[in-house]
């Protein structure tokens, strides 16, 4: 079969490797649809992942497809069942899972490939972490269970409620989700963005907001201005990943508000916070790091019950052949005919596209 592997930093090639065999407790996939996502981006960035991935190692995450092999003592699925495995699955047993932390997992077991015709799930992640796609969800639509599960467990930890402000900085992938997720939930949101074309996409997710960054602008209070009083908003979810945006983050919630550090800069990144601020303001802090199978179920039923607009985080397709270069475009953010670039649904040639 193809697939695509990683091999170190921007170093992707598709190859011919052996399909694989379902063992005890696992299935075999066929890919209907894989999503490139920005994690993935990161890692092809800088060539490896040191919780999920080493090179060389078969590539992507974000999947669903039709089970065609089932391994000894499976008894949940069946060939020919279309479903969607999340990309990990906690063990249960150690001091985190215990203490309700599974995204914390001391041996927190992650599966990737997602590129490639076919995929083998591991044990664990069948039993605790596949779900079973409807007949009416599209597979690249049930795809985005794994990024909304991470985004549905920040909206968990940070306490966001109907009625509350909340700022969402950034409008890539998962800004986009966050702004959806909580637009859904009654949260007024306002959406702080870079590119235009980011402005219209944020409104039609439910931002009732839009601030686009202007260069010269004083970002903190442009926002500011625009929460309840000026005070500042209840919650502030940070989605990009800069010590600059974290910055921002701290000065745009309000007085006993929450900021939540979603976004994760390089190892060995410094912010300069304003203590005094902080302190005296009573505001809490968090980051939020992956999801949990309570998390990825909620947000498959947030998809499969329609109420979630999956259909507009899907801006374009590839083939696996072509996977290199979305990479390479994702990078540039160079997107043919100037068409927003949220996520690329990559179909298998074999599978002959949506099913």
């Amino acid at each position: 079969m193809e697939a695509v592997v990683l091999y170190g930093k921007e170093d992707l090639r598709l190859e011919r490797v052996a399909v694989p065999a379902a063992g005890p407790g696992e299935i075999v996939l066929r890919v209907g649809a894989a999503l490139t996502c920005g994690t993935d981006l990161k890692v092809y960035r800088r060539g490896y992942h040191a919780m999920m991935l080493k090179p060389p190692i078969p590539f992507g995450h974000e999947l669903a497809g039709t089970v065609v092999e089932i391994g000894e003592g499976v008894t949940k699925f069946k060939v020919g069942d279309r479903v969607v495995p999340l990309n990990s699955a906690p063990c249960d047993v150690c001091y985190f899972c215990q203490h309700g932390q599974q995204n914390l997992c001391e041996d927190l077991l992650f599966n990737n490939g997602a590129y490639a015709e076919y995929m083998k799930i591991p044990a664990r992640i069948v039993e605790k972490n596949t779900l079973p796609v409807p007949d009416g969800v599209s597979f690249e639509h049930a795809a985005l269970t794994e990024p909304l599960a991470c985004v549905i467990r920040g909206m968990e930890e940070s306490a966001a409620r109907a009625g509350d402000s909340m700022v969402v900085i950034g409008a890539g992938p998962i800004g986009l989700m966050f702004l959806h997720a909580a637009s859904l939930a009654g949260v007024d949101v306002i959406a702080v963005v870079k590119r235009e074309d980011q402005v219209e996409t944020a409104k039609l997710l439910g931002a009732r907001q839009v601030l686009k960054i202007e260069d010269g602008m004083d970002v903190v209070a442009a926002t500011r201005a625009l929460t309840p009083a000026g005070r500042g908003a209840d919650v502030v979810i940070e989605a990009v990943a800069t010590p600059m945006t974290w910055e921002w983050a701290v000065g745009m919630v309000r007085k006993g508000g929450v900021v939540n550090f979603f976004g994760g800069p390089p190892s060995g990144t410094v912010v300069a916070l304003d203590t005094n601020r902080l302190h005296y303001g009573d505001i809490t802090l968090k980051a939020s790091f992956h999801h949990t199978p309570s998390t990825s179920r909620t947000a498959f039923e947030l998809i499969t019950g329609g109420r979630f607009k999956a259909a507009e985080f899907i801006t374009s397709t590839a083939v696996l052949d072509e996977v290199p270069e979305v990479f390479q475009r994702m990078m540039t953010r160079s997107n043919p005919g100037g068409l927003k670039d949220i996520k690329t649904a990559i179909f298998p040639a074999s599978t002959g596209g949506t099913q």
